[in-house]
């Protein structure tokens, strides 16, 4: 199997434990910042994960749905202070019963969480170039990256969606001061376009050290790739699959990779080299 970019800090151990909703809110496009107070949390590195699941004290909530479902870690990276709790915030669309209930998580309700999980990226070197592009939900797993890149490196983030409602993150990312941008299809808010218009042309003018990271939709990771790679850049993707547990056990969600069989995301990844990965063989 291969393995997420070599140069992370190690990573936390997860623990698992019931987390109390502190906030719910929903935009004009129906996305949701979902925050939670999670006692003990160990901290967590840019491009990792938890597994949530809604459900209250009674058997019949604990098992329907049965399975979490992985969430990106958006905010609150720092460790909580020992015996305390941290605020960790959680972005998500719906897109079926696991995440509409989350969704309709209120203030005052629990949360079950196992994590952080994963691997994470490989941190922004100081004095290099850093292009970040974020679709969707996957915006989510590059800000803390974008964050801490920022203190000294070069970084460029763009944030693509169809319409302006559907942007995610964008004045979180503007208010960190790096350079930035958003592109939408329909041309509703800032470019009109994809999120991969331009890009090659952005990367191949860049001078020294460069990367480019991308989490999103495959289509749109699988174009970074394709790009990165003619142009010469390398090239970090965090991928989304559909996982039962988040830690090795379930084996769905295994991905092809370029030195044979599969890797399981939940453990060598999210986070891969885009050469690594087969894109031809990803649904």
């Amino acid at each position: 199997m291969t393995q997420s970019p070599d140069a992370q800090r190690p990573s936390p151990t997860p623990i698992r434990v019931d987390a109390e909703v502190l906030e719910n809110h929903r935009d004009a496009g129906g996305n949701h910042c979902l925050t939670l107070e999670i006692p003990g949390w160990p901290g967590a590195e840019p491009g990792q994960f938890a597994m949530l699941k809604p459900g209250g004290p009674e058997e019949s909530d604990r098992t329907d749905p049965l399975l979490p479902r992985p969430m990106a870690i958006y905010r609150g990276h720092a460790p909580a202070q020992s015996g305390g709790a941290a605020r960790v915030d959680f972005l998500l669309k719906v897109a079926g019963r696991g995440t509409r209930l989350l969704a309709g998580a209120r203030p005052g309700e629990f949360i079950h969480l196992v994590g952080p999980l994963g691997g994470s990226f490989a941190p922004i070197a100081r004095g290099s170039r850093a292009l970040l592009v974020g679709g969707g939900t996957g915006i989510a797993s590059l800000y803390e990256l974008a964050a801490r890149g920022a203190k000294g490196a070069e970084v460029e983030v763009i944030l693509g969606a169809r319409r302006a409602e559907d942007l995610m993150g964008s004045d979180a990312f503007e208010a960190l001061g790096v350079n930035f941008r958003v592109t939408t299809e329909d041309g509703s808010r800032g470019l009109a376009g994809r999120v991969t218009d331009g890009l090659e042309d952005a990367l191949a003018a860049a001078e020294g050290p460069t990367t480019l990271y991308a989490c999103g939709p495959t289509p749109m990771m699988r174009a970074c790739a394709e790009i990165a790679a003619r142009v010469g850049v390398a090239c970090q993707v965090s991928l989304e699959n559909t996982m039962a547990c988040g830690f090795g056990v379930c084996l769905g969600c295994a991905v092809p990779v370029r030195s044979g069989g599969f890797s399981l995301i939940c453990r060598a990844g999210p986070v891969y080299r885009a050469e690594d990965v087969v894109w031809e063989g990803l649904p």
